[in-house]
């Protein structure tokens, strides 16, 4: 999952210029990208992949995009796609993408998380 450096500063910078607050973290070889306290995109083999939910997931099934998986074919999906190649090096064009995908990780943040309570188990339940 190695992200070159001058990929990562690229992405960085075309992301800034379409969103305040962006930044990025190292994390597991790749790197997260937030803007503000949401978590949005990541990068992964200078891929960059964001953030999908019900609402722009057919945006990226429609041009061809398939799931992030980290641990390969076999492995669990993660809600976030690839962005479409063309997209990036267009700022007007990754504007839209980027907007959709900081929208889907606002929604789910704003979602109740369910209670847990000791030992993980559900606080619900007796």
């Amino acid at each position: 999952m190695a992200t070159s450096a001058s990929f990562r500063a690229f992405v960085l910078e075309q992301l800034g210029r379409v969103a305040d607050g962006v930044r990025g973290r190292s994390m597991f070889g790749g790197v997260g990208i937030y803007a503000g306290d949401l978590f949005f995109a990541l990068i992964a083999d200078d891929l960059l992949y964001l953030k999908v939910d019900d609402v722009n997931r057919p945006d990226f099934e429609a041009r061809g995009r398939a799931p992030f998986r980290p641990l390969g074919e076999r492995g669990e999906t993660m809600q976030y796609y690839p962005l479409p190649d063309d997209v990036l090096d267009d700022v007007e064009a990754l504007r839209p993408w980027v907007e959709q995908a900081i929208a889907a990780a606002r929604r789910k943040q704003r979602r109740p998380r369910p209670r847990r309570g000791r030992g993980g188990a559900d606080a619900s339940r007796p």
